[in-house]
């Protein structure tokens, strides 16, 4: 029955390395997927709580580090719920019913007759009884999950789905030092990288004699253009790295292309073109447009976004400790951000030229993640700067400017759409282009080169791989380019362009957002077309009754909302509607946005916001909200502000200024919808309000003051623009 077992369990089946019952009445649970602000551990907590008949605040959960918990790969694509948390459940089943048996055995009945509160395993026949931690005795299971235990029915659930306190949170209100930044390691010494001033920049020169002679100076590292300084105290290093900035000489090697440029060379230099069936790339000639005879209208857009940085409030550090251990020679352990402590370590392990086994990875969290950011090459840094002070853990801190600089952008994407429309509105063919760089930039070990920042700048370096085209279902570019709807004819295409200005990698949502984006504006625009309500639009080519729920869901409650409307003949208002299915397969989500243009200064202004949510069987609702109103307000952000800038030098999008985000009081008001499904399966909700939210804003938008907003962020400046053409 193991091939019953989810398949991070399959992995690793042994029950030890999930599952501890600690000699102090408490549980220790571990999981290989990392907090990073999602609220995995409480949800992780609950589900363990829930299988085991254990109170809550018993729990302790245990998470990403490499030779403690379970390899779950990587903390990414809104998968957490549904690989750890059916880990999890099972692994809960499977230890309740190992310790039943020892229970029954010990009491000579049967596990018919015994029943568990708290951890305390009782036999109705009789006064006895027996806690799970007297069964185990600080005793290991030694036994693996075989599947055979079948986890408790929805309908017995008295945890799950309940509202619980986030586990994590109470620390981060109060300020205790939770974060990887506020680490502090007896002996530990502090490092910096002196990043080169852009791309295209090697090293030439630096008075290494007048920076050493600074007061704290332990080292100051140098190999080829990488560059490292080592300090006692933590304002040592600060002072040196600003002087180190003043009188380094660099010498340019080539230049960043034009920025105005950037969305005409993504769509005419497709490296590598491949039709999406069902949300995969299958490598087959692309074909031709499909078209309808019977067609009465063709409509036809083009939409794009730029790159997008991870904008994490906590700029980016690890700690690194170098020793030598007898029996192990050199080892390494490393404290990291990283949403893969397993996927870091291999290719960790690859450009320093040591035993994986070697290195050891402990997660500890930083303010802010949403995909690749630059913690992995935080990483990368400090163990390179740590092994000139063996034995001594380095804290090293990215700045601002690094940060900025340096982390691998969301890709720019430019996506191409055209329709045709029958007479009774439905959509008759359906044709989509998306162009865009690789948005799989993480380390990992390969080899035909590393994405280690560090690697490519050594003086005998590593080179940047080439980027494939990534073929699983809905991942990377074409992540939800394939629609949800019911469309007769559809051609899909994928256009992976290898050369890309910028570094780019992960971000929350991968292709979702420009996708969706385009999708459900474009949605829009053909309800306008066909002259139709756009709702009743999208539920015409539905057929999925989930998905229709959503969205009737936020119509309701949108309809119920009597905002106050300002009589100033300069705002106009508008509402606009979104949907997706994230990745066709997870959480379902609909939003709807209520927002105001300044006629005059042409500012748009969020007013509120309605989201619903179907992420099947709720684990924890908080979460769930919080999931979904986050992603929420950050693709607003998106949508509204952000956009990397750079010219021949490279990045000008330095730091907060340059790259405005979503003030506080630029946030609307939000009301989440959560549509629960006990009976089904949970389902990654993570990034479901990417995309639709930018979507709805553009829909909003166009409802207030008639303009098609498609091209992302909408500044006013491009809302000035668009009324003027």
């Amino acid at each position: 029955m193991t091939d019953r077992l989810p398949f991070t369990l399959r992995q690793t089946p042994d029950l030890d390395r999930w599952i501890t019952f600690n000699e102090d009445g408490t549980v220790t649970v571990c999981t290989g997927k990392v907090e990073l602000g999602q609220g995995i551990k409480t949800a992780i907590a609950i589900i363990c709580a829930e299988e085991l008949d254990v109170d809550l605040h018993n729990i302790r959960v245990q998470s990403g580090d490499t030779e403690a918990a379970p390899n779950e790969f990587m903390t990414a694509g809104s998968g957490s719920i549904e690989a750890s948390g059916a880990a999890v459940r099972q692994v809960s089943a499977e230890a309740r019913q190992f310790l039943l048996q020892r229970a029954a055995e010990e009491m000579h009945t049967s596990i018919e007759n015994l029943t568990v509160e708290n951890g305390i395993v009782a036999n109705v026949q009789g006064n006895e009884n027996i806690s799970y931690w007297q069964l185990m005795q600080g005793r290991n299971f030694k036994v693996s999950a075989n599947g055979e235990a079948t986890p408790k029915p929805f309908a017995d659930h008295t945890k799950v789905g309940k509202r619980a306190q986030r586990i994590d949170l109470a620390d981060k209100v109060v300020g205790k030092p939770v974060y990887i930044q506020d680490m502090v390691l007896d002996n530990m010494v502090h490092g910096r990288i002196l990043r080169p001033p852009g791309y295209h920049f090697r090293f030439q020169s630096l008075d290494q004699d007048g920076i050493r002679s600074m007061p704290g100076i332990i080292d100051l590292v140098i190999d080829g253009s990488f560059i490292g300084i080592i300090a006692e105290r933590e304002e040592q290093v600060v002072n040196a790295l600003e002087k180190m900035k003043q009188i380094t000489q660099w010498a340019r090697h080539g230049e960043l292309p034009d920025q105005e440029a950037l969305h005409d060379f993504l769509s005419t230099n497709a490296s590598h073109s491949l039709p999406v069936i069902d949300g995969t790339p299958v490598e087959e000639p692309v074909p031709d447009f499909v078209t309808a005879e019977s067609a009465v209208t063709t409509v036809n857009a083009t939409y794009t976004k730029p790159f997008h940085m991870h904008g994490s409030i906590g700029p980016s550090a690890a700690v690194a400790l170098w020793q030598s251990e007898k029996g192990r020679g050199e080892t390494l352990t490393v404290w990291s951000h990283s949403q893969g402590p397993f996927v870091v370590r291999g290719a960790m392990a690859q450009v320093l030229k040591i035993p994986e086994e070697s290195i050891r990875v402990i997660h500890r969290e930083n303010a802010g993640c949403y995909g690749h950011n630059g913690a992995d090459d935080a990483a990368m840094d400090a163990a390179l700067l740590a092994k000139a002070v063996q034995g001594r853990p380095l804290l090293l801190k990215w700045t601002r400017d690094d940060e900025h600089s340096w982390e691998p952008y969301s890709p720019a994407m430019v996506m191409k759409v055209q329709a045709d429309l029958l007479r009774d509105g439905h959509i008759a063919a359906w044709n989509y282009d998306v162009f865009s760089n690789t948005h799989g930039g993480r380390p990992v070990a390969r080899a035909d080169g590393s994405h280690f920042i560090a690697a490519w700048h050594m003086a005998d370096p590593i080179a940047k791989p080439e980027a494939r085209p990534g073929k699983g279902s809905h991942s990377g570019i074409h992540r939800n380019a394939d629609p949800y709807y019911d469309l007769p004819q559809r051609r899909v295409i994928k256009h992976l362009v290898k050369v890309a200005p910028l570094r780019t990698s992960s971000t929350r949502g991968l292709g979702a957002y420009g996708n969706v984006f385009a999708i459900e504006s474009f949605m829009d625009e053909l309800a306008h077309a066909a002259g139709m309500d756009p709702i009743e639009f999208r539920l015409m080519h539905l057929t999925d009754e989930r998905a229709a729920a959503v969205i009737e869901a936020v119509r309701d409650q949108a309809n119920t909302i009597d905002l106050v409307r300002d009589d100033n003949p300069l705002l106009s208002y508008g509402r606009g509607m979104a949907f997706s299915r994230y990745k066709n397969a997870k959480c379902y989500a609909a939003v709807c946005v209520d927002l105001s243009v300044d006629l005059e200064t042409s500012n748009i202004h969020l007013i509120h916001a309605v989201i619903a949510g179907d992420a099947g069987q709720i684990i924890d609702p908080d979460g769930l909200s919080n999931q979904l109103e986050g992603g929420f307000i950050q693709s607003a952000s998106w949508t509204l502000k952000e956009q990397v800038l750079y010219d021949a030098d490279g990045i000008t999008s330095r730091d907060w200024d340059s790259y405005p985000i979503l003030t506080f009081p630029e946030i609307p008001t939000v009301d989440v919808i959560l549509l629960d499904h006990p009976e089904s399966r949970s389902l990654g909700a993570g990034e479901a309000t990417q995309g639709p939210a930018s979507a709805a804003i553009a829909n909003a938008v166009f409802d207030a003051v008639g303009l098609r907003l498609r091209d992302v962020p909408f500044t006013p400046e491009r809302l000035k623009k668009a009324a003027a053409s």
